[in-house]
Parts: C-alpha cells; structure tokens; sequence
C-alpha cells in the first residue's frame, strides 16, 4: 500500500517512535506496542470546501478539514488555523501532537486539529465573517461540547471565534461551550489569551529551579521567536520576572536588540501587538521602535545572530530551529530551550540537543512543545469546565490553576524519564522521553481499556 507523503506528520510520528523505542517502556510494559498503529491513525477525517463571497461579489473556495484524531481521553480538542499553508499533514501532524499534549494536561481532553487554507491577511471584516460563517455552516454538523471542542490558532483569534461561534449557535440552535477562546462577556475565561506564553515561561521556570533550586528569570537573556500571541505574553511574563528579552520574529524577519544588556520593554511589545491585530508585518515597526535600539534582519530568524543567550524560546511555527541553527544556540552558551510553537525544532536540532546534554552534563536543557506549551489547552479545558458550570473563576484562580498544571506536566516529564530512560548517565533527564512516554502512555493503557487494541 503507498501511503501519502505527509512529512510534518511523519516527522511527528518518527519522533514519537524513536522516543518510545530507545527507552525500557515496551521492556516494562510490552502490550504498549501494539497501541503504535492504532493511535497514529485518526479516528475521523473530515474534508470539506468553503465557498464564500468576497467584497467584489466574488466567489471563492477554500479547503476546510477536521481531523479528528482521539477521544481516548475525552472529547476532541485542538484549535482551528486559518492559514495559506494548511494542508492535511500540517494538521495530521498538529492533531498528533495535540493528543499526548492535551494528556499532560491531566484534563480529560482527547486530541484534534482543523482548519483552512484561508488567508486572513489582507481580508476585510466582512470577508472574514463571510468565510467564517460557510466554514462553520459545515464543520457545524461534526462538533458540540461533549463530542469535538475547536480553540483558535495562527489566524483565528477572538474575532473569528466570535463569528464561529454566533454561526454555529445560528445553525444549531445551541448556545454551548462548543468553542474555546470566547470573549469574556459570552463565555470566554480570563488568562486564555496569556495562557500558551504564561505556561511556557512557568514550566522553564520549574526547569531553571530543577537545575539550580532558588534560580530564577531574573537576569537572564532570552531569546524569542515569533511575535503572534504565545511569543507576546512569554516575552511580557518573562519581562515581568525580570528577564532581557532580546529578539522576535515573524516570517518576513526578525528583530534584535542593538546593544547587549538591553531589552524589548512592554510597551515595545505593545507595539508588536497592535501590528499584528492589524495584520501587518513587523517590518513596519521601523519608525515607531526607538532610534538604534533594534537591529531588523530581513528573512532571517533570531537564532544564528544572537549573542550570549541563557534561555531560547521559538513560539512561531513547526521546524523553526534547523541543525545548523541549533549549533549556535549551544555556542551561544544557551542553557535552556524550551517551545512555545508545536514541533518548533528539527529532529537535527533536537539530536543536537539531546547529544549535548548527555555529553556535558548540566550543559543544555531542551522541552518539546507538547509539555513546554501545553498550558493554552489547559486554560481551554478549564474554559470549558466554567461553560459547564455556568460560572466563571477569577484571573487568579485560573492563574493558580494554570501554574500547578505545568509545574504537575513538568514533575510527570522528570519522573516518566527517569522511570524508562535507558541512558547511563548523571546529567539531567530528557524531557522528550519524559513529555513523549507519558503522554504515550496514559492515552495507550485509556485505549487498551477502551477495547482500541488487546
């Protein structure tokens, strides 16, 4: 049988098999094995065109998807992107991520992705809700808050939920929490939009206090990628803890500060902000960013023009971090990455990470996505528990609740790799063992119960 060639998702899958391969896990618990096969086909795959009318009176059509991947663990979650790019392996990939992703989270959420190969950029208010609402006119038929529960991503943000919500509440006749990401006056929860970046920056602050307890951001340099909403609120969360954010990015280049020992404040960030609501590039920053503070390097990503940079955060896009860009973090003297993208580095990169941290103990830390940012999700879990309820918890309670989920997925990581890691040696633990075996795990012995393998 030929197969299609889906390279993001057989990346994914190839990392999840090596992973599980090189530890003791199928030695200890050998029935495990059989679940491969079974968990990396998805349950369902919708594919569907949306046809909708431009302002010129114009009709278009775009591909729309669901993949609904596993519910093992409960209803399909993951968010929907509005993207040129989107095609089924991008999402087969992302939905793959998302089901062991979602299992750190402690939640009872299963795995999902969707989206379109829609582009947002350049669409007028009107389009975008035109698009919105033939979107959903379909996918309408395939979700619901016990079944699949969509959040947004790269290209739909509060705008688009709110029309894909008051779509499908129009064909349905339901007023559910079938969406994630809502506005906070018709069922939305505080911290949402904060969630991914504040997330990450707290499960590196686990990994800093893991390798020197009582260390903290404070002081250090940080490097980002991306400047959409995980890398905004990481750079802000990291600024409040007193860290030096030195760069952000987006697809057409990438600013760096000018002078070592200075930082992007809030109000650059601020800056970055209204431009992407905007959806313009950054390049556009020019004339409002301080005189020489920054430096622009046109269709470049931060990584191989930084100076000495102790933590590395790539929150854009999958593949974001290649061999070579890898190489000059760790000659930067950088101590920890940590993603805030899915899938943000190369399996060259991560061989270049994983091989120094066992060559020079202590050296190097890497967190995959599905662990480092999975506090996005968690929040929509949370999101969903208030809709269920009929209620909703304070900025703080979400806060609290979202620190112990990623100091909880990051003690589970910790302890899953050093429970089946077959290294010899007395650096630290992989966190991709640990992020990969335990996700693994829980969903594989909830199908083997379930009766999806014996």
């Amino acid at each position: 049988m030929v197969l299609p060639v889906e390279p993001e998702f057989e990346q994914a899958y190839t990392e999840l098999l090596l992973t599980l391969e090189n530890s003791t896990l199928f030695d200890k618990k050998p029935v495990l094995k059989k679940a491969i096969p079974v968990v990396s086909v998805p349950e369902r795959i919708i594919q569907f065109r949306v046809t909708w009318e431009d302002d010129d009176g114009v009709i278009n059509v775009n591909r729309g998807y669901r993949v609904q991947f596993n519910s093992a663990l409960g209803p399909y979650k993951g968010g929907l992107r509005f993207h040129p790019t989107v095609n089924l392996s991008i999402l087969k990939f992302l939905g793959y991520e998302q089901i062991f992703k979602n299992a750190l989270t402690g939640l009872s959420i299963g795995g999902g992705k969707g989206g379109a190969d829609f582009d947002p950029k350049g669409k007028s208010d009107a389009e975008i809700r035109r698009f919105c609402s033939a979107f959903m006119r379909e996918l309408s038929r395939h979700i619901g808050e016990n079944t699949d529960v969509p959040a947004g991503d790269i290209g739909v943000g509060g705008r688009e939920i709110g029309y894909l919500f008051g779509a499908y509440k129009r064909y349905r006749n339901l007023w559910e929490g079938v969406l994630t990401g809502k506005g906070l006056s018709w069922g939305g929860s505080l911290i949402r939009p904060e969630a991914t970046g504040y997330g990450l920056i707290y499960y590196v602050e686990r990994m800093l206090d893991y390798v020197s307890p009582g260390d903290t951001f404070a002081g250090k340099t940080v490097a980002i990628s991306g400047s959409g909403n995980v890398a905004q609120f990481a750079a802000l969360k990291a600024i409040e803890l007193g860290a030096q954010v030195v760069s952000m990015s987006d697809s057409k280049g990438a600013y760096i500060v000018a002078t070592p020992g200075t930082s992007f404040s809030v109000a650059d960030v601020a800056l970055i902000a209204n431009i992407k609501l905007e959806r313009k590039e950054l390049f556009v920053l020019d004339d409002a960013f301080p005189t020489g503070k920054f430096t622009y390097l046109p269709g470049a990503r931060p990584w191989i023009h930084l100076g000495k940079v102790d933590i590395a955060l790539p929150c854009a896009t999958q593949n974001e971090i290649s061999g070579e860009e890898a190489l000059a973090l760790v000659a930067a003297g950088c101590k920890f990455i940590a993603e805030g993208s899915n899938m943000g580095s190369t399996m060259d990169a991560i061989e270049v990470f994983e091989t120094e941290r066992v060559k020079a103990p202590g050296s190097i830390w890497y967190a995959p996505g599905k662990a480092a940012n999975c506090g996005g999700v968690a929040v929509s879990g949370l999101e969903m528990a208030q809709n269920s309820h009929r209620i909703n918890w304070t900025k703080e309670q979400v806060d609290e609740k979202l620190k112990s989920i990623m100091s909880t997925c990051f003690d589970n990581c910790v302890n899953t790799a050093i429970e089946y890691s077959s290294e010899k040696t007395d650096g630290l633990p992989s966190l991709v063992k640990g992020a990969n075996i335990a996700g693994f795990v829980k969903v594989a012995e909830a199908m083997l119960d379930q009766g999806d393998f014996y």
